[in-house]
């Protein structure tokens, strides 16, 4: 086939298929310009014949943010601008399988010309493929012109953004034109399991046999990666021993996020069917019903549909540990700090207390967890739709038999938040003891000796030695409470948002009732 024929065949369609496109392509371009970002972050330079782990001399004090400063906080950045690209390549995944039907219908009558199956098949990835190139040309073109509109410095020439670094050519190559290849091979794993046919196109069945909880392995191996992750840091407190700097905890905190996240996801559909027989069981009314039988049809459907969603769950609740330790560890020192200030005779003042470093970065944290929240939830509205428009012959044999409309939309309802609720409740509990586990349920402050001066400020200046003497700093040990407040926020935000995806894709439900859909094909 040649590249203009594949070019053309990817790219035809009726408004379903255009739309399908654009919103693969919006989807590409968010997800580019986050691995842009983390590029670019990652291509701030450090002085020359500095490391690291030099301290202030190695920092970048042309940025006013103190994440941008110093070169061992970049990575986590760049680490957090990565971990975006999730929710927004799920939402594009679930952005191709709007107008599924009449794709379906374009690809038999591709092989009822004369096309042979691989065609058809490179013809439906080349669609996801182009569409995502479309949309990592148009992310950089918003990248570059970002980069000349927020290149503002202020009155002491610094900078609130890395707008003066530019990542290396290869570097911009690899995000613009590696993200529609990985989304093109992606797209051709998901059919391998879709046979065309010049009559039609059909999917092999998926095993009948229920899901089983085995999911619950990967969430263990993922605790227990944080729990030894803890034992490194209190091994490397305690000893000075260099191990923490090695790759090794920096791989357990991510594998073992990545499977805590991932059993969560998988486990959904464990959820999914259980939910349908509790159901099944014990429900009266026809919408928990109907839900039901679908829950029990197909469980995986939660898996697929809350799988972005859930995974931002996990980490926005990881990150409310996080910044429960810090809220903690900031009373501790300024309990200390109070204590030293008492023993000078001097005022309270903010020093070792007042550093509110963490707290900022994690408000950084918190903002990008938000924004993964917001496209998982568009995503979710996708789905939704989709799923809606795909049973539109169910729907109008449902009409046809009597079914009112709201009842189908209860059960919708029904079907979604059934699992939704224990999943949600799932991965905020993993979420936070991931938090707990790496940082710790307690937080020590203080010990040891320090040298105050009792004087006044004037002979302290003038002689310290002579005025100063040795006290005994007491151990302040603070327990970190587990964020309940806000974890039930967190949790109530994300239902408001799925309830709201969810009440804008009933609004396919209408059109999708007509008797007309039992005459389609």
């Amino acid at each position: 086939m040649k590249p203009t024929a594949l070019l053309r065949l990817a790219l035809a369609g009726t408004r379903t298929d255009t739309l399908r496109v654009v919103l693969t392509a919006v989807s590409a371009a968010l997800a580019a310009l986050a691995v842009l970002a983390a590029l670019t972050v990652l291509a701030i330079p450090v002085p020359a014949g500095f490391g690291p782990r030099d301290g202030s001399d190695a920092w970048a004090d042309q940025y006013t943010s103190a994440l941008l400063k110093e070169p061992g906080l970049r990575p986590g950045v760049a680490a957090g601008l990565l971990l975006l690209t999730i929710p927004v390549l799920a939402l594009a995944g679930q952005c191709a399988r709007l107008g599924a039907p009449s794709r379906d219908r374009r690809l038999a009558a591709i092989r009822l010309a004369g096309g042979t199956p691989r065609q058809a098949m490179t013809v439906a990835a080349a669609e996801t493929g182009v569409a995502s190139l479309l949309g990592t040309c148009a992310g950089l073109v918003v990248y570059l012109v970002g980069r000349e509109v927020l290149h503002r410095p202020d009155a002491e020439g610094r900078i609130p953004l890395p707008t003066d670094v530019l990542p290396s050519v290869p570097a911009l190559a690899a995000a613009v034109l590696g993200l529609p290849l990985l989304a093109a091979l992606a797209a051709a794993v998901m059919l391998r399991r879709v046979i065309v046919t010049p009559l039609g196109v059909t999917r092999q069945a998926r095993s009948k046999r229920s899901p089983r909880p085995w999911p619950a392995v990967l969430i263990v191996l993922g605790a227990g990666a944080s729990l030894a992750l803890e034992a490194i840091r209190k091994n490397y407190e305690d000893s000075g021993d260099p191990a923490f700097v090695s790759p090794l905890p920096l791989l357990l905190l991510f594998g073992g996020g990545l499977m805590a996240a991932l059993g969560v996801v998988l486990g959904t559909g464990w959820i999914s069917h259980a939910t349908g027989r509790v159901l099944h069981r014990f429900a009266r009314r026809p919408a928990p019903l109907l839900a039901a039988r679908r829950l029990l049809a197909d469980p995986w459907h939660g898996s697929r549909t809350l799988a972005a969603l859930l995974v931002a769950v996990v980490f926005g609740a990881g990150a409310l540990a996080v910044r429960a330790f810090f809220a903690t560890m900031l009373e501790a020192r300024q309990e200390v700090q109070r204590f030293y200030d008492e023993a000078a005779g001097q005022e309270t003042t903010g020093g070792y207390g007042s550093d509110t470093f963490y707290l900022d970065a994690m408000d950084v944290v918190d903002t990008a967890v938000v924004v993964g929240l917001v496209i998982a939830a568009a995503g979710l509205l996708v789905t939704v739709a989709e799923a809606v428009v795909a049973r539109r012959r169910s729907h109008a044999a449902l009409a046809a038999a009597g079914v009112p409309r709201s009842v189908m939309g209860r059960a919708l309802v029904w079907q979604t938040f059934a699992p939704l609720v224990p999943a949600v409740a799932l991965a905020m509990t993993v979420g936070t003891l991931m938090g707990r586990g790496y940082f710790g349920a307690e937080v020590r402050e203080g010990g040891g000796q320090a040298q105050t001066c009792d004087a006044a400020p004037a002979l302290c200046e003038e002689n310290f030695e002579k005025y100063s003497h040795l006290i005994e700093v007491p151990d302040v040990v603070r327990a970190v409470p587990v964020p309940l407040g806000d974890l039930a926020l967190h949790g109530l935000g994300v239902l408001v948002l799925v309830a709201a995806a969810t009440g804008l894709g009933l609004l396919f439900l209408r059109p999708s009732t007509s008797v007309e859909e039992l005459r389609t094909g």
